[in-house]
């Protein structure tokens, strides 16, 4: 995998550079009518050079090259990693259709399908991610979509992949999962049978927290279509993403290594704490669907929640705010470690959520585990003192 993610996507010739370069265009001339009409009839295939909104030559090399890490047709670069769950789900949420969404999604995911395609004439509902027999029941025949996170987002459980594909298979549905957390490095969802990969490659694609642009890769079948839907909005990264997300790509793999190390250690230490109930990490016999990660998974990322011991409010904002190597900050997947409080009862119908403890969320960064573990202990203790 090292060297597909060091030298795919790289410029072609005898003398080139080493990355590809900010490529700013937004007209591109042509030396005759028939060389534009071509072109023209040709937009929506990928790698044709028609108008920037289409893609540049740099869009396509990295499209490329996320798409060979996925195994998958194509690849379409997106200004956000909402903007890549929307537009892959907008092609088969047409009026009428029944979709079923995983309860464990990301918030706004779940936002999206309530507030946007309710409206509209699409019907959501949610299901057990950990129970495969709840979407049996509720599969119809205008099941258009299933939508899986894995593994689920905030509180980490694994579904099982293949069986939740099986199901979706057996009335013509189409599958998104996405695989955010996992990256191509840890997870290929293609080859378990996922019709259509996301990414927020915000997160450990570009690797530096300093990106906003989302990935929908797909087989030759879902390919075109998402393609067309996500181009008549006007969805397109930007250069500056386009070119830092290909930098950021050469260092992913060792990157992910790291996190993964670091996290298990940080993880692994937290169930030893008196006041820790419960650590969610996929890794961890404990969490639910460690078998199906074991399975189908070859690593694990950064990221990760526990359950806290119940303590007052003030005690909860000295242990986080007094923190000196983790940041409070929404995002994850950059070389910074960061926590965050989370509440996940308004977004867990299916079934409702059933712990009262406060769930915290770590990013595990790339810093020496040892010092973050000693940061978190000093925390703790700030909380015992209370």
């Amino acid at each position: 995998m090292t060297d597909d993610v060091i030298h795919i996507g790289r410029p072609k010739g005898r003398v080139r550079p080493v990355n590809f370069p900010l490529d700013f265009a937004s007209t591109y001339i042509f030396d005759s009518l028939a060389d534009y009409e071509a072109a023209r009839k040709a937009r929506f295939d990928k790698g044709t050079l028609n108008y920037a909104r289409y893609g540049t030559e740099s869009t396509f090399a990295l499209e490329d090259a996320i798409a060979q890490l996925e195994g998958g047709f194509g690849a379409i670069a997106v200004s956000s990693g909402l903007a890549a769950i929307t537009m892959a789900i907008l092609p088969f949420a047409t009026p009428g259709a029944h979709i079923l969404v995983a309860n464990s999604v990301y918030g706004p995911t779940r936002s999206f399908c309530i507030d946007v395609l309710g409206p509209l004439g699409v019907e959501t509902e949610f299901f057990d991610p950990m129970d495969v027999a709840s979407i049996n029941r509720l599969l119809r025949p205008a099941t258009r979509l299933v939508v899986l996170e894995a593994p689920g987002s905030n509180t980490f459980e694994v579904p099982d992949i293949r069986a939740f594909v099986a199901a979706a298979k057996s009335v013509g549905a189409i599958t998104i999962l996405d695989n955010t957390w996992s990256t191509p490095i840890f997870l290929k969802p293609l080859s378990l049978g996922v019709d259509v990969s996301v990414h927020s490659g915000s997160k450990y694609l570009s690797g530096h927290s300093d990106v906003m642009i989302g990935f929908i890769v797909a087989g030759e079948a879902c390919y075109h279509r998402i393609r067309r839907i996500t181009l008549a909005f006007g969805e397109r990264a930007s250069p500056a993403e386009i070119f830092l997300t290909a930098r950021g790509l050469r260092t992913l793999e060792v990157r992910m290594k790291r996190h993964d190390a670091s996290a298990r250690a940080v993880a692994e230490w937290l169930t030893g704490h008196p006041l820790i109930e419960k650590v969610l990490h996929p890794a961890l016999p404990s969490c639910p669907g460690h078998d199906n990660w074991r399975r189908d998974f070859s690593g694990s990322a950064g990221v990760f929640s526990f359950l806290m011991a119940p303590c007052p409010k003030a005690a909860l904002h000295d242990f986080v705010d007094g923190l000196e190597l983790f940041g409070i900050g929404l995002s994850w997947g950059g070389f910074e470690s960061l926590i965050l409080p989370a509440d996940v009862a308004a977004a867990r119908t299916a079934p409702p959520w059933p712990h009262a403890s406060q769930l915290i969320r770590l990013s595990i960064g790339l810093e020496d585990p040892a010092g973050l573990i000693a940061d978190l202990e000093a925390g703790l203790a700030r909380i015992e003192r209370h």
